[in-house]
């Protein structure tokens, strides 16, 4: 289901505390060139994706655009049927900066609203997220941006963030995958109705080969991908995915995780293999301009 209608690939859709519902996967485009990204958007959207995250910080919201002009899924039946996110640039958090940062986005997808719309970073030493999400508000007031949401938000940003506006994100979008699984900020989301979603589902590859050999015995079992049984675990765990890739086939099977299981054991050998280490940025110190 994508807002209330039924997705060719049979993803299920998360209900979020606002009352709008995303499909549990969708194509993430970071590190896509604006020209790369068209077909690789176009051949997801065949392959029956409905839900695609970027962001103004990838410089490729041009081909996004293009690719949902191309396909028509830009306007009329055929847009309601897609999720389309796109986040905010650190560089351009602020009130002002951030309405017209918004436009900007709005005209390079060629769309009339987003689906969601995202504080990428939460900047700590440099907290612009109280006027930000002001103005996001005044986006959803609008209808221009219908669900609101953070990406690297720590447990004390959220309630920074709670604290400054009185309101809290309907999703976080964090780095999680079964070396880095951030129990902590994930029961702080989960107390407070706030999704999650990952991005690095799969820490950029290397998980496939965590647990020495764990999840390539669990495919095995199975008959699937070292990928297909990471993605299925995130599936069991209720979160929101959206894994990358630009291969046509490689995007058809990060789909195909509803025609196995895993065992209560395959999932908590799975869990076992947390660790210290992110493969990503600290959000702490980091800024994406």
């Amino acid at each position: 289901m994508t807002n209330g209608h039924i997705n060719p690939a049979n993803v299920p859709d998360i209900a979020l505390k606002d009352g709008h519902s995303i499909p549990q996967i969708g194509l993430g485009v970071l590190r896509i060139d604006d020209d790369g990204v068209t077909p690789v958007v176009e051949s997801a959207l065949e392959a029956g994706y409905r839900h695609i995250d970027g962001a103004a910080g990838y410089n490729n919201e041009a081909g996004v655009g293009r690719a949902l002009a191309a396909t028509g899924y830009n306007k009329g039946a055929a847009r309601e049927t897609l999720w389309v996110t796109t986040k905010l640039r650190d560089s351009q958090q602020g009130y002002d900066s951030a309405l017209k940062a918004f436009d900007d986005s709005l005209n390079k997808l060629q769309l009339d609203y987003v689906d969601m719309y995202m504080i990428h970073w939460p900047t700590p030493f440099d907290w612009r997220s109280t006027d930000t999400w002001k103005a996001f508000m005044k986006l959803r007031e609008e209808g221009r941006a219908r669900t609101l949401g953070v990406c690297n938000f720590m447990p004390a940003d959220l309630k920074r963030l709670y604290g400054e506006t009185g309101s809290w994100p309907a999703v976080n979008q964090i780095e999680l995958h079964p070396t880095w699984q951030q129990r902590d900020v994930v029961a702080y989301c989960k107390e407070h109705g706030i999704a999650v979603e990952a991005y690095s589902p799969m820490a950029r590859g290397a998980d496939l080969n965590a647990g020495d050999g764990t999840i390539e015995r669990i495919a095995e079992a199975h008959q699937v991908s070292p990928a297909q049984v990471i993605l299925r675990w995130h599936i069991e765990n209720g979160t929101i995915i959206i894994p990358k890739s630009v291969h046509a086939a490689r995007q058809q099977e990060n789909l195909d995780l509803f025609g196995f299981e895993l065992t209560a054991d395959e999932h908590a050998a799975i869990d076992a293999l947390d660790g210290p280490t992110r493969a990503g940025h600290d959000p702490a110190t980091f800024t994406y301009a």
